[in-house]
């Protein structure tokens, strides 16, 4: 059966407001740059949430560029469009299962922490957003790899309740912690050409917590954890113990955690 859309793991009233917070101008514009967008680019974001991320590549492809924004949340466009609407800018509402017809064809897309939550169908994704992409135009895949399961310095009880969570969350959700190692396959699957991947980091949390983390963690356990549907069963006051046990972990110094980032980016072929 053909995957559809479905809903986001991590929607609650505030959601606009975590991605706003943890997006960094600086980051995304070296990935950007480094897969090759340029000024004049024509710009698809996909996946585009509150459309800060569609704000920041506008800036990257000025002179002449502008970006369309795609989000399968109605509300999330509806931000979007209220706080980064411009000229350059514009944002469309569409599911990325189906064919995003009317845009044109664009020199570049853009798609960032989207497959993660799309395990069953992110090769079927890959697919139909290709067909935006002119002949020779660029696409650039960025995910994260063992997503939220590198941490340093649990408890026993919380290393299990971490990985009992993520395996709800892929049986039950959708959601897929190692989609970045899946990445370069998509676009070599695609015949395309002059394929690149570079590796990083994208959570790198050592020492004293930035609010920035704080947020961005706190809503990762209180939206994702609570409603994924793990019973900890370690825990004799349930949900409650456990959130309370990782906050005091994660604000802990000598906490450790990681996420390794994959980019990988392509052109498609030109017949």
């Amino acid at each position: 059966m053909k995957p559809t859309q479905h809903s986001y793991i991590m929607e609650h009233d505030n959601e606009a407001i975590r991605l706003d917070m943890k997006t960094d101008f600086g980051r995304l514009a070296r990935q950007a740059q480094w897969a090759g967008i340029k000024p004049g680019m024509r710009v698809a974001d996909i996946g585009c949430g509150s459309g800060i991320t569609s704000a920041y590549l506008q800036r990257l492809v000025q002179p002449d560029g502008s970006v369309v924004g795609f989000d399968a949340s109605a509300e999330r466009i509806a931000y979007a469009t209220e706080h980064y609407g411009s000229n350059g800018v514009e944002f469309v509402c569409g599911n990325v299962y189906e064919p995003l017809v009317g845009p044109g064809e664009f020199d570049f897309v853009w798609v960032r922490f989207v497959l993660e939550y799309h395990r069953a169908g992110c090769s079927d994704i890959v697919k139909n957003i290709s067909k935006l992409l002119r002949p020779g135009g660029i696409l650039c895949l960025i995910d994260l790899d063992h997503n939220c399961l590198n941490h340093f310095g649990l408890s026993a009880r919380l290393e299990r309740a971490i990985n009992g969570i993520t395996e709800i969350l892929e049986q039950k959700h959708d959601f897929d912690p190692y989609v970045g190692r899946k990445l370069y396959s998509f676009l070599y699957d695609l015949d395309y050409h002059d394929i690149a991947v570079e590796v990083g980091t994208h959570h790198l949390i050592y020492g004293q917590l930035s609010e920035v983390d704080a947020y961005n963690w706190t809503k990762k356990v209180e939206i994702a954890a609570h409603n994924s549907g793990y019973g900890f069963n370690d825990y004799p006051g349930g949900y409650d113990e456990f959130r309370e046990e990782f906050m005091n972990f994660f604000a802990d110094p000598r906490r450790f955690t990681y996420t390794p980032l994959i980019c990988c980016r392509g052109s498609k072929p030109l017949a």
